[in-house]
């Protein structure tokens, strides 16, 4: 028999709802039991027959009885099984084992620098750029104008190329300020640079095609294509970027930061860039551009763009993460109509298109000035801050002893030292003191290079000296 608790916060109907699932689950009630009509059980406990009817109704909606008009309400044939007991612990499934997923994300973690419970005075991270109130009050501002004056249709389903609004202000950009001129069916707006290089192996390249990757170079790059199940074959770089004879001739794809090489920091040369863009024609691979951070030169003019000077076989990936900030999410890959097409629809099958806040937060941001103002006050930031770092090593005599490359573009420099060197020993104990420096060993797949990565976007003149001469001292 049902019961009515008084005391009891929740509604009657909720109450008589729960006993009477718990006694067919439990098999109290077996199945095909008939229940007592409406008005009967009503009586009987002492309630409204519109409370029993209720209840009746949530039992039928959600399976657990059947009814017919002259059969009256039954309990379900299949509602009961036989449940363990109390104390019998239920064994959740564990997910596969992924080694290479685990191995992965470790590496991209050690990558970053780890979390370490020292504490950090001075990070030389090369990941992030410098941000400050300016930037928050203009983010804050353009997110406020997004929110209160787009369009009701923006917030339906999105174009899987992304808001094209925004597509037009990067074509502007790239036009205007890196040579890039293409049509917006030609730009795909992605969530960062490894989603990027995720659409264009999925999209490109089937499994098992050979890649070949800088060594050192970008470890996001090689470990999502390893992921994607590509063979990836390293290429050492030099003091003239990636080497390009040692391209693996296999090769469907070759992934390059020529202008500001990402470990190494080196541009790569005229030579090298024409005898790739000449390899990459005669043998039909794709050439994947990453342009991170050239926006940021201190001698002559950003350089020109591989995609610019050969678009037939080029994929040019841009990225606001190093231009704004790394939680924005938003870049974008530039490249033949075909391959770009073919990229969007994988875009639309696995991620549809990208939150709409962001990429209508950016537009307004760029449309109204703040994108290029912000990158003329950070510029002349970082200038003042790679000056202090230069100026710190040669004063500290660090050059002497070890090869400084790198200083001509970019948000990071190379300190590179003897491949015997204790590269591990000295960045453990350079976070000891308080300071975080970032192995270049990190960004090698089978280089067994030497030395520090050291970013200066993040790090103020003062922390820099600071933190080079601290460096010296541990070193010399």
């Amino acid at each position: 028999m049902l019961k009515v608790n008084r005391g009891d916060k929740r509604p009657i109907w909720q109450q008589l709802l729960d006993q009477a699932i718990h006694n067919i689950t439990t098999g109290k009630w077996p199945p095909g039991e008939l229940l007592l009509p409406s008005r009967e059980l009503a009586q009987l406990i002492g309630v409204s027959r519109s409370t029993i009817q209720t209840v009746y109704e949530e039992l039928y909606s959600r399976g657990y009885t059947v009814t017919s008009r002259r059969g009256g309400t039954r309990v379900s044939e299949w509602t009961y099984t036989a449940r363990p007991s109390a104390d019998a612990e239920i064994q959740g499934l564990p997910p596969p084992e992924l080694p290479l997923l685990n191995a992965a994300v470790g590496h991209l973690h050690s990558w970053f620098g780890g979390k370490e419970n020292q504490k950090v005075e001075i990070d030389f991270s090369p990941h992030e750029p410098y941000l400050d109130e300016h930037f928050q009050r203009n983010w804050r501002q353009s997110f406020l104008q997004a929110s209160t004056k787009s369009d009701l249709d923006n917030w339906a389903y999105g174009d899987a190329y992304g808001f094209l609004p925004l597509r037009e202000q990067i074509q502007r950009y790239l036009s205007l300020e890196r040579g890039v001129h293409v049509n917006i069916d030609q730009i795909l707006l992605t969530s960062g640079a490894q989603h990027s290089i995720d659409l264009i192996a999925q999209a490109l390249l089937y499994e098992g095609e050979t890649v070949s990757v800088e060594d050192p170079g970008f470890p996001a790059a090689w470990m999502a294509m390893k992921y994607r199940r590509m063979q990836v074959v390293p290429v050492p770089v030099d003091e003239h970027g990636l080497c390009v004879d040692h391209v693996h001739p296999g090769s469907k794809l070759v992934f390059v930061t020529p202008s500001h090489q990402c470990a190494v920091g080196v541009i790569m040369s005229e030579p090298r860039r024409q005898q790739l863009l000449h390899m990459a024609a005669q043998n039909r691979f794709w050439i994947v551009e990453d342009d991170y951070d050239s926006e940021f030169r201190y001698r002559g003019d950003p350089l020109p763009t591989l995609f610019s000077q050969q678009p037939q076989n080029t994929l040019y990936m841009m990225s606001f993460s190093k231009m704004v900030a790394p939680g924005i999410r938003i870049s974008a890959i530039v490249g033949p109509k075909e391959a770009i097409r073919q990229l969007a629809k994988v875009h639309e099958l696995t991620y549809r298109h990208l939150p709409i806040m962001e990429q209508l937060t950016l537009t307004y941001f760029i449309e109204r000035g703040h994108f290029m103002r912000h990158m003329r006050r950070v510029r002349n930031v970082y200038r003042r801050r790679h000056e202090a770092m230069t100026k710190a090593i040669i004063s500290s005599g660090l050059n002497e002893h070890f090869t400084l490359t790198g200083v001509e573009t970019g948000l990071h420099m190379l300190l590179e030292a003897e491949p015997s060197f204790d590269e591990e020993g000295v960045t453990s104990l350079a976070l000891e003191k308080g300071i975080r420096v970032y192995p270049l060993s990190k960004y090698c797949l089978e280089s067994d290079r030497k030395g520090w990565v050291l970013g200066f976007a993040k790090v103020d003149e003062t922390a820099i000296e600071e933190g080079i001469f601290r460096l010296a001292g541990m070193l010399l």
